[in-house]
């Protein structure tokens, strides 16, 4: 496995292009997808839809399925990795940094925003898993996002570490606190590093190691990804609870719960929807699918529908 960002260059669809855009002094890259309005984006102005991947994952693990059907239906995306992973730079390689995700989104809206054709008061947000969290806590934060789809969201690190800890038991939770103690160790000494598999199989230490979650992510990953990530995260996990501020969302916000999902628990998100019950504009849907189910196959087709549905209406011009 290689520590160096992997080259856009062979990118050759004829509906996206490379995009890149700077995050605190990182260059992040995506791919920006035209809204298939006769092949370009009109001159009014049209919607943009701002992706990115969860946890350890890049654009091209399964995303850009949506990220065309979206184009299809007239609205620009963009689709971006973030820094230290996939196409975009940044060192070390693999670190999960949450306060980092969060400032990408930040400058991938911003540049969103800034794209000619695209109506800067009509960009959404869509995440899944780790960032079906990461959309809900920017957006509670910026006031002009238009809206916002979580699918099969981690709302609470909490609940999945107490998830991880009743699937596991005790011992292989001790196990992932040292890993990430040595990772931290390792980052105050300057040394590279320790990393974890990003997923394994049941059993082995990794960052998701339940039932589905090894053949689940290989279905939807290139072959040669890079199936690791920095421990040092699974330390602060259970403080990052983005769906606490699912009241403060001021857009209309689809949250899309997969009922059988094992890596972020179909109970929790719904506890935080709960939380934010004087919140109206809050739609919630079930499926009855597993945490990688929702990107293949019937699954995706039954979900990227809702969504496409939900982005009609309240992206339409008012």
């Amino acid at each position: 496995m290689s520590d160096s960002a992997p080259s856009d260059a062979d990118v050759t669809d004829v509906d996206r292009e490379a995009f890149e855009f700077t995050s605190q002094g990182t260059t992040c890259r995506g791919w920006f997808y035209a809204a298939q309005h006769e092949g370009r984006i009109t001159p009014a102005g049209v919607p943009c839809i701002v992706m990115a991947h969860g946890l350890g994952g890049t654009r091209d693990a399964g995303l850009e399925p949506y990220a065309q059907a979206f184009a299809d239906a007239g609205f620009a995306v963009l689709l971006f990795d973030y820094r230290y992973f996939g196409a975009s730079d940044g060192q070390p390689r693999q670190l999960l940094k949450v306060s980092a995700q969060l400032a990408d989104w930040r400058a991938a809206i911003a540049a969103a925003r800034g794209i000619d054709g695209v109506d800067a008061d009509r960009v959404a947000l869509w995440g899944t898993s780790f960032s079906g969290g990461h959309v809900v806590s920017v957006a509670a934060a910026d006031t002009r996002i238009a809206a916002v789809i979580a699918q099969g969201p981690m709302l609470d690190g909490l609940a999945s570490v107490l998830e991880v800890l009743k699937r596991n038991g005790l011992w292989h939770v001790l196990k992932l606190s040292l890993a990430a103690l040595r990772d931290q160790l390792a980052d105050l000494a300057g040394a590279e590093p320790y990393r974890i598999p990003l997923v394994a199989p049941p059993g082995q230490l990794a960052a998701m190691n339940t039932p589905d979650a090894y053949d689940g992510y290989i279905a939807i990953a290139r072959q040669d990804f890079d199936n690791r990530m920095t421990a040092r995260m699974v330390a602060t996990l259970a403080l990052y609870r983005p769906g606490r501020k699912l009241a403060r969302v001021a857009c209309p916000t689809l949250i899309q719960i997969c009922d059988d999902d094992s890596v972020a628990p179909a109970a929790a998100s719904e506890a935080m929807i709960e939380r934010a019950d004087d919140n109206d504009l809050i739609i919630e849907r079930h499926y009855h699918l597993g945490h990688f189910d929702i990107y293949r196959g019937a699954g995706f087709r039954r979900a990227n529908a809702d969504q496409l549905d939900f982005f009609k209406r309240a992206l339409q011009r008012r």
